[in-house]
């Protein structure tokens, strides 16, 4: 027994029919959104992502860090004495 099920598309769109590009009322309100999330950011933003950028590296490769920091110390260590 052999049965094909299709299945259609149950999704509609807001269209009805018309025009799918966006109006100049939503790109306006898309604007103004796109403007107090970068006003939102502040200044340290770009620290801020450094920060995250160093912290993630760090944290998946924790023990070869940690190896390279004690090394660090070590040679530091071995300079001053």
């Amino acid at each position: 027994m052999n049965s094909q099920v299709i299945f259609h598309p149950s999704w509609s769109t807001t269209s009805f029919g018309g025009a799918t590009d966006t109006s100049p009322m939503e790109l306006s309100a898309l604007g103004e959104h796109f403007d107090r999330c970068q006003g939102s950011r502040g200044r340290l933003f770009g620290l801020r992502c450094a920060a995250e950028a160093v912290h993630g590296f760090a944290v998946t490769r924790f023990v070869t860090t940690l190896v390279v920091v004690v090394g660090l110390f070590a040679a530091a260590a071995c300079v001053l004495l």
